[in-house]
């Protein structure tokens, strides 16, 4: 039996060589990097308050989510899925984490214990 070119496949077109390993290391490595030297200066003007933490916190939290669908994407190779797949797994994070966020960051001070 011939395999018809218009049906889709159980195998998907993945990066060849270990030229894509570098790229995804070197990303990592420069979004890492920023984390801690900002961790590290903690630069004033960043540590105004917004939404009851500071504005470096919420910069660490979304340069963490970045770092997270990155690798989601690269190495669970949900990248080379189908469009319908891959919303149905980034909709609801892409929904909830932000509003967990919120939730987590404004109620987090209310009892001040």
């Amino acid at each position: 039996m011939s395999h018809n070119p218009n049906l889709p496949s159980e195998h998907h077109e993945s990066p060849e060589g270990i030229w894509w390993i570098w790229k995804v290391f070197i990303l990592l490595l420069v979004v890492t990097a920023v984390e801690v030297i900002l961790g590290l200066v903690k630069p004033e003007f960043l540590m105004g308050h917004f939404m009851g933490t500071s504005v470096l916190n919420i910069i660490f939290i979304v340069l963490t989510l970045v770092k997270a669908f990155y690798i989601v994407a690269e190495f669970m190779h949900v990248k080379f899925e189908r469009k319908n797949l891959v919303w149905t797994l980034a909709l609801p994070a892409i929904i909830l984490i932000p509003y967990l966020a919120f939730i987590v960051l404004s109620e987090g001070s209310y009892m001040k214990v």
